[in-house]
């Protein structure tokens, strides 16, 4: 039961409204005061030509978040409700506390390019509550202070790991850091300033590695190498390293630490799923039940592609297989887990349709 419920005007309201409810009146005077998590954008900040953040003041019904998690953003365009994951990209959020996303503007992105061109202060959006491990450890699981870390960062995957900085330093919590960033160039090279200056304040070894040639005289250039690791970070083996950008970049981390047998110090987040693709897959008839329409599918093509190229637009969010926010009804037929190769399927199974493909002719309760 929410802070709302709990109110014996709010309940006596419901009683003297009905059929209506107070928080659909409430709701018309301030629109944070509607059920459920929602906030209010005060602020956005330009941290890039395609990336901004926003600094989002939430509800009471809003638990928090650490740093490192992820929320889901309900942003309406057009009249429809739109879901995408943004990592928090501020420190550790109380509940009702402002916290802070950071979302780049991505080729293609309806909502991010939304967000990047149209989000204005005064904006609500709907929330869901924080969800994600991509966690410092926190005091009771740290014993003794924080293990030595190490973050390998590209693109907007500085997002969560810019969180983390930001809450270590918030809490003066003492920390042996090494950050390695890729970053394109500086034009991309989010938060290059603030970075720097924590890094300087607090003993902490930061670094900018340029993926092109037009990085400024002097900078280190180049991809993720075990070479290049080794002479930056002599010591990563005694590190808890956490890796969050492209899925190339995670792979060969990844595999880095698992050719060392090192895999249990490695925490990842990776904002797209490495899917299992393969063009000789049998694909199918896709049929959307309730909405009447058809398409022909491939076998290595997600549900949820297929169903907005039919013109649908099924509720997702991280568009990644992990936050279920995409899960629809399956009535007949088999579909391919593209994250595993599984096939699977029976009538009333529940079918994540961002990373599932047809499998033969399918049916789908959309």
């Amino acid at each position: 039961m929410n802070a709302l419920s709990r109110n014996p005007l709010i309940r006596f309201g419901r009683w003297l409204a009905t059929p209506a409810i107070p928080e659909s009146y409430l709701e018309l005077i301030d629109p944070l005061l509607g059920a459920g998590p929602r906030g209010r954008i005060e602020q956005v900040i330009r941290e890039s030509s395609n990336a901004v953040s926003l600094v989002i003041s939430p509800n009471d019904a809003w638990q928090g978040a650490l740093a490192g998690q992820y929320v889901r953003l309900g942003v309406d365009i057009e009249g429809v409700r739109h879901w995408r994951c943004y990592s928090v990209s501020s420190g550790d959020a109380r509940r009702g506390q402002r916290f802070s996303v950071t979302v780049r503007a991505l080729d293609g992105g309806h909502v991010s390019r939304w967000i990047n061109e149209r989000a204005r202060p005064g904006m609500v959006l709907m929330l869901d509550q924080a969800a994600g491990e991509f966690t410092l450890p926190q005091d009771g699981q740290s014993q003794g202070g924080l293990p030595k870390l190490l973050f390998i960062t590209a693109g907007s995957g500085i997002t969560p790991a810019m969180g983390m900085m930001r809450s270590l330093a918030s809490a003066n919590r003492e920390a042996d850091l090494v950050h390695l960033h890729y970053t394109p160039d500086d034009a991309s090279n989010l938060f290059a300033e603030e970075r720097l200056g924590l890094a300087l304040a607090h003993g902490w070894n930061s670094q900018n590695l340029f993926t092109r040639a037009a990085a400024k005289s002097g900078a280190i250039q180049g991809h993720f190498s075990a070479k290049r690791l080794e002479a930056l970070c002599p010591d990563w083996r005694e590190r808890t390293a956490y890796v969050c950008g492209p899925e190339a970049l995670m792979d060969s981390v990844s595999a880095h630490w698992q050719q060392a047998e090192l895999g249990d110090q490695l925490r990842q987040e990776n904002f797209r799923p490495a899917l299992k693709r393969d063009a000789n897959a049998r694909g199918g008839e896709v049929r959307f039940w309730n909405s009447e329409r058809a398409a022909e599918a491939s076998g290595d093509k997600p549900l949820l592609e297929v169903a907005e190229q039919a013109g649908l637009l099924p509720k997702h969010g991280c568009r990644m297989g992990i936050c279920q926010g995409c899960l629809v009804t399956l009535k007949e037929g088999q579909v391919r887990d593209l994250t595993t190769g599984e096939v699977f399927g029976e009538t009333g199974d529940m079918v994540r349709i961002c990373v599932c493909a047809a499998a033969g002719n399918v049916t789908l309760e959309l």
